[in-house]
């Protein structure tokens, strides 16, 4: 299974990446300073989407006779198989989750040792 990404503009940051600086800003940010920071990402978000266009008749009719051409062929995902990937992907998203939360611990402690290594040196 591939790990999900985000790319955009040269940037491929992982999933597990793009966590841990969210969890870093909640730990970070007031919450007017996050609510502030929403809407600045999501005004930017909207300006950099491109609208989708509706599917034509023709476009349509192409995707059912294909899927209708693989299911003869027997290429196609019964329940239990479409159940299993799924709960394949899940593991994964919980593996992800548990780094996260390790790499968001380990932010804090590195912070507060730094802050404890400058306050010594003001003294």
């Amino acid at each position: 299974m591939q790990r999900e990404t985000y790319k955009q503009k040269g940037n491929d940051m992982s999933t597990a990446t793009l966590n841990g600086l969210r969890d870093y800003l909640y730990d970070t940010l007031s919450p007017a300073n996050l609510i502030w920071l929403g809407k600045q990402l999501t005004e930017y978000g909207y300006m950099q989407e491109k609208p989708q266009k509706p599917y034509t008749k023709e476009e349509l009719k192409a995707r059912i006779e294909l899927s209708e051409r693989q299911f003869a062929e027997g290429k196609y995902q019964d329940f239990d198989e479409a159940m299993d990937e799924l709960e394949e992907e899940f593991a994964e998203d919980e593996k992800v989750l548990e780094m996260s939360e390790a790499s968001r611990a380990f932010v804090g402690r590195a912070s507060c040792y730094v802050q404890k290594l400058c306050d010594e040196r003001l003294e």
